[in-house]
Formats: C-alpha cells, sequence, structure tokens
C-alpha cells in the first residue's frame, strides 16, 4: 500500500523558518514529479511547488518563490520543503503529493493531475 507522509509542520513566528518532510512507502516515485500544495480555511488547495523527477528542475507559486526550496532524496523515496521568512498568510495545511503521470515530462500544477496524497501538516505562522 502507498503512503506519503508530512512532517515537520508546526507554529512558528513571522520570519521564522520550517522544513517540511514527505516519506513515501510502498513504492518507489522516483521517476515521478513531487509536489507541494497548501490549503487554507475557506480556500481551495493551491500549488505551493514542484520538483521533476528529471533534472530536478523546480518551479515555486510566484508568493512564495525566493522564500520556498523543494528538494528531494531519491535514495530516501523523500521530498522536502524549507521554508524561510514565514508569513502569516502562509498558515495553512501542507500536503505532499505525487504527479498522477510516471515520468511525465514538464511541469504539473493542478491537483487533479497528482494521483498520490499525504494527509497533510498544519502549518501556522503567528505575527
Amino acid at each position: 500500500q502507498v503512503h506519503l507522509v508530512e512532517s515537520g509542520g508546526g507554529l512558528v513566528q513571522a520570519g521564522g523558518s520550517l522544513r517540511l518532510s514527505c516519506a513515501a512507502s510502498g513504492r518507489t516515485f522516483s521517476t515521478n514529479n513531487m509536489g507541494w500544495f497548501r490549503q487554507a480555511p475557506g480556500k481551495e488547495r493551491e500549488f505551493v511547488a514542484i520538483i521533476t523527477w528529471a533534472g530536478g528542475n523546480t518551479y515555486y507559486l510566484d508568493s512564495v518563490r525566493g522564500r520556498f526550496t523543494i528538494s528531494r532524496d531519491t535514495a530516501k523515496n523523500t521530498v522536502y520543503l524549507q521554508m524561510n521568512s514565514l508569513k502569516p498568510e502562509d498558515t495553512a495545511v501542507y500536503y505532499c503529493a505525487a504527479d498522477l503521470v510516471t515520468m511525465r515530462i514538464g511541469i504539473v500544477t493542478k491537483v487533479n493531475e497528482y494521483g498520490y496524497w499525504g494527509q497533510g501538516t498544519q502549518v501556522t505562522v503567528s505575527s
């Protein structure tokens, strides 16, 4: 059975940092693009970042570019999201996800393009 398990969330003051981890089990995702999404109360789930399986290319939501960094450790089947200079508007439940399509070329940012999801981890940024 495939599982994605996020960890590393918590409460932090504005300007602080957190590092989220997403550990996969049940299968390897070395040939899947991996993404991070977030969902704030009353809002739709939104794309945050993606790292491609081929070349490790990255792409970010405009509002987090320059503050967040996505990375992956293929050997550990784990994806990370380093979040710096956090703002109150970053408060949300953060989810990691694996691309529905194996070995897809290109950037995917839509929720329905991802087929595996974690349970989410809460990030709260106080002002």
